[in-house]
């Protein structure tokens, strides 16, 4: 069965030269580093998780062990999709450009639409993955467990370090922020790599409450004075953390960790960029042309410990 095509255009005059299609969730959680990326998993990575006790012990003229290594692990394991699209040339006869399949009776899918396809298919997978890195739900279809849905059983996580949510807004972003940053363990807070994971509203939030519309002792101008003109697309912080905008994380959930306590599984990263279109033509005879992506793709959580969450509900700590 051929996916459905739904052609609504008319011919007009010549092709503008190129498709446009709807805007797409950027996918910036690996884009920009904000997890740590396992590649070449074929089937399952372990994660070892090492800890020490007291290791300094009063001195003696004995050899005498001072510490107790416990070693526990943690599993990933990548999970396989796919993506299967069918189209029949036979649906561009009459579109504008149907012109770029030639003449001939044997007609070839229209090469500006198949060098659009193939990249939107790819942005439209790196989209659904952004999401699935951060609120997936292995049991819906097309889906893996993200960061979100394992903090929902994460008996390590000391209760102290999860925060009850509410409906974040510009007036009580900074507010609600803090109980996440003053809940971070000690060991933590100075790490290197630790960040304030926050979805896009939350951030947006923050950037309207610096802005002087948050009740924050910042004025009604905000910072500098310059109102709603202060933010330029730069960095952004709370107390000394670097705020990283996951465009994937559920609205009015926070969450503050290590980059390296995150960590993203795939076989090959190329693997999620590599649509291949397939004419049916000289295997089966028909004007059919076939679009296929397989690729792997899961998270874990090294140390439920270190992690501090807001607005996640954990049953199991």
């Amino acid at each position: 069965m051929a996916t459905i095509n739904s052609l609504t255009t008319s011919y007009a005059g010549e092709s503008a030269g190129k498709y446009v299609a709807a805007a797409l969730l950027s996918a910036n959680t690996i884009d920009k580093n904000g997890v740590t990326v396992k590649a070449n998993i074929k089937y399952k990575e372990v994660l070892k998780k090492i800890s020490l006790n007291d290791v300094v012990k009063d001195a003696t003229c004995d050899f005498t062990a001072t510490s107790t290594l416990t070693q526990t692990e943690r599993i990933l394991t990548p999970e396989e999709f796919q993506v299967n699209l069918q189209l029949c040339k036979k649906d561009f006869h009459g579109d504008w450009n149907a012109a770029e399949m030639g003449y001939s009776a044997h007609d070839v899918l229209p090469k500006s639409f198949a060098d659009f396809i193939i990249a939107h298919v790819a942005a439209k997978v790196a989209a659904k993955n952004e999401t699935n890195i951060w609120s997936g739900v292995t049991a819906n279809a097309g889906e893996f467990d993200g960061f979100e849905t394992l903090m929902l059983t994460a008996a390590g996580q000391p209760t102290a370090q999860e925060i009850a949510g509410t409906t974040l807004t510009a007036a009580n972003i900074i507010a609600q922020a803090q109980l996440v940053t003053s809940a971070i363990p000690t060991r933590l807070y100075g790490s290197p790599d630790l960040k304030l994971y926050m979805p896009q509203s939350a951030v947006l939030f923050y950037i309207q409450a610096l802005g002087g519309y948050g009740a924050s002792g910042l004025g009604a101008n905000g910072i500098q004075g310059q109102g709603t003109q202060w933010y330029t697309d730069g960095s952004l912080s709370l107390d000394g953390i670097p705020i990283f905008m996951a465009n994937g994380m559920s609205d009015n959930v926070m969450i503050c960790t290590t980059t390296e306590n995150l960590v993203f599984g795939t076989g090959l990263m190329n693997d999620a960029q590599e649509v291949k279109v397939i004419d049916m033509a000289d295997i089966d005879g028909s004007q059919n042309v076939r679009i296929v992506m397989r690729f792997t793709a899961g998270v874990q959580i090294v140390n439920e410990e270190d992690m501090v969450t807001y607005g996640i509900t954990n049953g199991s700590n």
